[in-house]
C-alpha cells in the first residue's frame, strides 16, 4: 500500500493501479481469516480467532510466488526512471543520529544504516524461531538516507515479509494443511477478558512504520470488559514531526516526494 500511494507522489500512477492490483490478493486472503477486507479481526488475546480455512496454505504460497515476480517489474519500472531516481535521490535527507536522538524507528531508521527492528533485537511471537534479517540500507550519502534510501529498504522488506510467511507456513505444529477437530480443546478454550483492578501491561512491537507502544491498565468487574486506561504510542507520533526538518532547504516541489517517502499515516499519529 505505501509503494501504491507513493508511487503518485513522484509522478507515476501506473505503479498505483499495479499495487491495487496486488493488495486485492492479500486481502481476498485476510478475508479468508477474519470475514473482514480491512480490519481483519483475526487475532485474539492469546491466539487466533480460528484455524486456518482449508487450502489456505496453497492459496498463500501461490499468491507470494506471483507476488515476488512482480516485485522485479515494479523495481524495473521505478529503478529505471530517470524521473523517479531524479525526484528521489539526493532528497530528503535524514541522518541516522538525528533519528536515533528523535526517537524516529523502523525502516527510516534502517534505511540509515541502523540495524534495529524490535522483532530482532527484542523478539516476541515465533520471530526468533525463523531464519531471517532485518532489511537495513546503505545510505548513499555521507549526510544520511534519502528518499530512494527509505525506498529501496521497503521494497527489501517487502522480499522478506514473504519470505517468513512461507517459512512460517513451513513450521506451524502439524503443518500448514492439518486442522482442528470440531469441539477440540485448543479452539475452545478463550482468554481472560477482564484484567484485575490496579493490573497493568506494557508491550512494544514492530509495525510497518517503525515501533508502536500498548499500555493497558485493568479496571476490574465494576468495568467491565472496558479497561481503565489504553495508551498507544504509535511511530508517527514522532515520525511525523521528524519529517519537517527533512525539508528545510528543498523545493516545495520535493515535499510531496519527502513526506511520502516516510510513510506517514496521519490518522494514527495521536492515539
Amino acid at each position: 500500500m505505501w509503494l501504491g500511494a507513493y508511487s503518485p507522489d513522484i509522478g507515476n500512477l501506473t505503479i498505483f493501479t499495479w499495487c491495487l492490483r496486488d493488495r486485492e490478493m492479500f486481502i481476498d486472503l485476510m478475508q479468508e481469516l477474519g470475514g473482514s477486507r480491512l480490519h481483519y479481526n483475526f487475532p485474539r488475546v492469546g491466539g487466533v480467532k480460528r484455524d486456518l480455512p482449508v487450502g489456505f496454505a496453497q492459496r498463500c504460497r501461490a499468491k507470494i510466488a506471483l507476488f515476488l515476480e512482480r516485485l522485479k517489474e515494479y523495481e524495473m519500472l521505478l529503478d529505471e526512471s530517470t524521473v523517479f531516481l531524479v525526484r528521489t535521490q539526493g532528497v530528503g535527507l535524514a541522518s541516522a543520529e538525528a533519528m536515533v536522538n528523535a526517537g524516529v524507528t523502523g525502516p527510516n531508521l534502517r534505511a540509515a544504516g541502523v540495524n534495529y527492528d524490535v522483532r530482532w533485537a527484542h523478539p516476541y511471537s515465533v520471530y526468533d524461531e525463523l531464519d531471517w534479517m532485518p532489511s537495513v540500507e546503505k545510505p548513499s550519502s555521507v549526510k544520511g538516507a534519502d528518499c530512494y534510501d527509505r525506498y529501496r529498504v521497503r521494497m527489501e522488506e517487502m522480499v522478506v515479509a514473504c519470505e517468513m510467511v512461507l517459512e512460517a507456513l513451513e513450521k506451524i505444529p502439524g503443518g500448514a494443511d492439518s486442522h482442528y477437530s470440531p469441539g477440540d480443546a485448543m479452539i475452545q478454550s478463550k482468554a481472560p477478558l477482564r484484567a484485575p483492578a490496579g493490573s497493568s501491561g506494557f508491550h512494544h512491537y514492530e509495525d510497518c512504520r517503525g515501533e508502536s507502544m500498548f499500555y493497558l491498565q485493568g479496571g476490574g468487574e465494576g468495568r467491565g470488559k472496558h479497561p481503565y486506561r489504553v495508551s498507544i504510542r504509535s511511530p508517527m507520533f514522532i515520525t511525523i514531526p521528524f519529517v519537517a526538518k527533512t525539508m528545510i532547504g528543498y523545493k516545495i516541489a520535493d515535499i510531496p516526494a519527502i513526506m511520502g517517502s516516510f510513510d506517514p499515516c496521519i490518522g494514527e499519529t495521536d492515539r
